[in-house]
This record gives structure tokens, sequence and C-alpha cells, in this order.
């Protein structure tokens, strides 16, 4: 009784959408979590705060400087061109966006108070946290918000998110209503747009409306923290920002130190140098065991996606690429390659956190004698050689082998050419980049809060990451159903078609989803990040001794 009481209760917040949202988890279909993370996405923010949500509990502890590990920037730090993950935990400290996307509890309000959209879903209106100033003390209003995105879909402005509002806003799209109101006419409907101004962007963090370039100099941000000194190829120190508009930050400081080199990282942390750093699985094993650090981790959507091109030999017959497919153990890499710390995952961007992800579509699974069946039947019984491109990153070397050996076992000879990550992704764009020009690759992609972006960046016909050249009009189509797709049932349904079909035709493989982690002193607590390398540093204390 008591679980249909909290039902009836939380009916009719915001009409049939919702309550299609609540008949899911009633159903058993939708984890609590999920709900509510459900209504945070309708603008139900008050409703979710009402459940406990709304972020990390205040501690009484404060002071202190917190010091923290990164690797070099690959260029100069700008919020509108970055993409490299120092860069972003630098600009966490001082910048924000209109919503966060918190890896625990959802869509998080910021700078933006609530939103909603019009009947369509082709116009969304946000209303702002009045009372914010930057930290030269100009307050925001919403001409900054609305020539901070203008700055992002514009292509003059080298914006790194344009391949994020593609198909999804244009320049003119964002609209001043008053003071403190601003309306998004998107390019179409988009059920899911409220990820695309969060923090899932990284680029989308708010700036002055007379913002010129010169981010370094200032780092003139919203943020808990305000500059205090940036060192280039060094590192860079912030302070408390005593006119912040939410609660204050607990600690003194931020000190950030870039290093060349992860092991130089992790020997500084050993040496009580540093009380956070980035983390992978070779520096985990150094500190694992070891009570004077914890690894902290998320579950993310963040893969590396093989992608094999639909349109060069041998891959131009789908039989082809899904034998590839089927010759990978993908338990064996979650448990090997990953430690444990991922989930498998099914060739296609739905991973499993997204509550639209259908999950009655069969997982695929290792199948050698099926994968030489269809070599057979494709016309190459006996195999054949390919090249597999990638980059010299993270675990990406190591799982290159493990595809090699795997194919191995059908007959397919798997050549390695693995290259450094600038070369690897050259110019970005078609005909000078060794990620969207090879025939087979390996291409890691941040984690996002929904998959829109995966499924229309990487695998739309127009998409500016289409390295695999898939060219399916079909599933184009089904990309605009699920977009105009208002609840999680109608959003299913398209994704069930949507995992089908790239379960056939085998344009990408995706063998599993990553967690996210951070190394962290024992002596620290309070440390937060986001799948996507935003380092949230103001609810951290220090364990006294």
């Amino acid at each position: 009784m008591t679980k249909r009481r909290d039902i009836d209760a939380v009916r009719n917040l915001s009409g049939d959408i919702w309550n299609v949202a609540v008949d899911e988890y009633q159903g058993g279909f939708l984890k609590r979590r999920d709900l509510l993370k459900y209504a945070a996405l309708l603008g139900l923010t008050g409703f979710a705060a009402s459940q406990g949500l709304g972020g990390a509990r205040a501690s009484t502890a404060a002071g202190g400087t917190v010091r923290v590990g990164l690797g070099q920037p690959t260029k100069a730090i700008d919020p509108v061109s970055v993409t490299d993950p120092a860069s972003i935990g630098v600009i966490s400290q001082v910048g924000e966006y209109l919503i966060l996307d918190d890896p625990k509890d959802g869509l998080q309000p910021k700078l933006a108070l609530s939103w909603e959209a019009n009947g369509t879903a082709s116009r969304w209106t946000f209303k702002l946290r009045p009372g914010v100033k930057f930290h030269d003390g100009r307050a925001v209003t919403a001409r900054d918000v609305v020539a901070s995105f203008e700055r992002l879909v514009d292509p003059a402005s080298g914006s790194s998110a344009l391949s994020a509002y593609k198909g999804i806003l244009s320049k003119g799209g964002a609209k001043l209503v008053d003071d403190e109101t601003v309306a998004f006419d998107l390019d179409g409907p988009n059920s899911n747009f409220p990820f695309y101004v969060s923090s899932d962007v990284y680029n989308a963090v708010i700036l002055p409306a007379d913002y010129a370039g010169d981010f370094e100099k200032t780092f003139n941000g919203t943020g808990p923290f305000k500059l205090e000194s940036f060192r280039p190829k060094q590192g860079a120190s912030f302070v408390r920002n005593e006119d912040y508009w939410g609660d204050k930050a607990l600690p003194d400081r931020v000190e950030i130190k870039f290093f060349d080199d992860e092991q130089a990282q992790v020997l500084a942390l050993q040496a009580g140098q540093l009380d956070v750093i980035p983390s992978t699985t070779r520096l985990e094993l150094a500190i694992e065991g070891n009570p004077n650090f914890k690894l902290l981790s998320v579950q993310a959507s963040s893969h590396d996606q093989v992608h094999l091109r639909t349109d060069q030999a041998p891959f131009t017959d789908k039989r082809i690429r899904r034998a590839l497919a089927l010759t990978i153990d993908r338990e064996a890499v979650v448990k090997g390659l990953l430690k444990g710390r991922a989930i498998v995952g099914n060739d296609t961007p739905f991973a499993p956190i997204f509550p639209s992800a259908d999950p009655s579509v069969p997982q695929r699974k290792q199948g050698i004698a099926e994968a030489k069946r269809l070599l057979g039947e494709a016309g190459v019984p006996n195999g054949f050689e390919v090249t597999l491109t990638t980059e010299r990153a993270y675990d990406i070397p190591d799982y290159a082998v493990i595809i090699q050996n795997f194919a191995r076992k059908a007959g397919i000879d798997v050549k390695l050419n693995v290259l450094p990550q600038d070369a690897y992704y050259g110019s970005a764009t078609f005909g000078s980049s060794p990620w969207l020009d090879s025939v087979l690759g390996i291409t890691d992609y941040g984690h996002r809060g929904t998959p829109d972006i995966f499924l229309n960046a990487t695998l739309k016909s127009s998409g500016a990451w289409n390295a695999a050249h898939f060219n399916n009009p079909a599933y184009d189509a089904l990309l605009l159903d699920y977009s105009k797709a208002r609840d999680l049932q109608a959003q299913r349904l398209v994704a069930g078609k949507i995992q089908t079909l790239l379960l056939d035709e085998t344009p990408a493989i995706i063998s599993y989803f990553s967690q996210y982690s951070r190394i962290v002193s024992s002596k620290v607590e309070g440390v937060r990040f986001t799948a996507i390398s935003h380092l949230l540093l103001d609810r951290v204390s220090f364990v006294q001794a």
C-alpha cells in the first residue's frame, strides 16, 4: 500500500508524459533513481529535490588546499574550443552550465532554475537563477546566455561544440525572452534537449556576452572558485569565490599541477604531494591494496568504438562486419582489460544506463563458428587481412591487441597501426584524418547523459564523426522518430528498432561501456566528478589525523 500511495502522490505533476514514466516505474521497467532523473529532464526540479536529490551534503569542515594532478592541456584553455580532460578539469573550478548532469542524480539546476518544452519539444524555455555574478562583478543575464550559445553554434567561432549541435541548434536559435528567460528554437523536435545545454556539452560554459577569447587572462566565470594564478605548462591555483551564488566552497584553495607523464602523477600522489589524480588501469595497479589511497568510480556511457568502414572493402558486406564482431568475447574484455570496471556493450550507443535503451534486444556474444560461416557465405572462407588504425591513448593499444587475437580465431589477420593521438585525429575532417578515413579503427568517446550525440554524430549519414561512413536512410529516419518521442515508452520502442538495425548492419563494434575513475588520497572526502572530466571540488574536506 505504501508504494501505491507514493505513486498516487506523484501522478499528474506534469501531464501525460510524466504519467507514462510513473507507469514505467510502477511496472518495474524504471528504477526509482531513473524516475527522478526523468523528472529533472522534464524540468520537475522541485520534485527531484523533494526526493533527496540535488548534490552532496555540505560538510562542517572547511579550509585547506586541494592539490590536483592533471595532464598537460593540449592548447590554450578556452571553454569555446576545449576538448582535452585537463582543460575541462581546470575550467570546472571557475565555469558553470545552465544544468549539471550529475552522474548520481541526473540533471541538476545550476544557472537555470527550471526548464520546459512546448507541445512538440521544438522550443525549450529556461528560467535563469537571479543574483548570479561573474567573477568580475557583473550580473549574469539572459543576454550572456544567448551570446554563449550563439557563439558555440557559429561556424566562425572555432567552437568544438559544432558537431554536438549539428541538426539540433543553429545560429539564431537562442533567443532572449526577458532578462531572466531564454528560449531555444530547435532545428527540429528533441525531447532530450536539456542535456545539450548541460555539462554534457563541456563547451557550454556560460560566459559574458562580450567574451573575446582571452579566458586564460582572467578565467572569468560564475563558479565557486576564482583565479589566483595561472602558469602555462605548469599549473594554476584558485581561491574560494566569496561572492558565489550558492553554498561557499569548503576549501580555501585549489592548486592544480600539469604533468607530462602519468607515472609522475602517481609518484607525486604516493609522496603526499597531491590529493587527486586521474585514473588509468596501470595507475590503479600502483595503488591497489594501499589504504592511503582510494579509487572513486562512476558508471558512464564512455566507450571505445570500433568503426568498420561500410563503403570500402572488405567491410562493404555486412556479413563480414558481423563476423568480426562475433569474434570478440565481451565478458573477457570487461573482466581482463578493464578489471571488471565496465559493463558489456551490444554494438550500439545505447548503454544500459540509458533509461530509453531496450533491454529485450538480444545480447551479441562470441560465436567463432558463426563468424566462420558468415565469412564463407561472403566468399572469404579463409579470412582476410585488414589494418586496424588507432590512437596511442588509455587502454586502446591493449584493446587493439585483444581484437587482433580474437579475430585470428576466425582466420582474420588484423595488422595494427597505432599512432600518436594527434596524428590519429589529424585535422578531424574527412579526407585528412586517420580517425575518419581508416578502414578499421578504434576511437574513444567520452560520456554523455543521453545517446543522442553518439547516435547522430557517429552513425548518421551526415554525422561529423561518422568514421564508418554509414549511410542508411532507414537509420536516419529512426533517429528522427527517436528525437520526436516524448515519453519513455515511445523512446524505448524506437530505440529497440535502432538497436536491432545496428546489430544487423554492424557499422560499429561497442563491446563495453567504461566506468570513469579518479584516484584520491584517503585523507580527502567529498571529491566529486562527472564521467566527462569535470572535477568538482567545492565540497572537499580533509580527514583529521
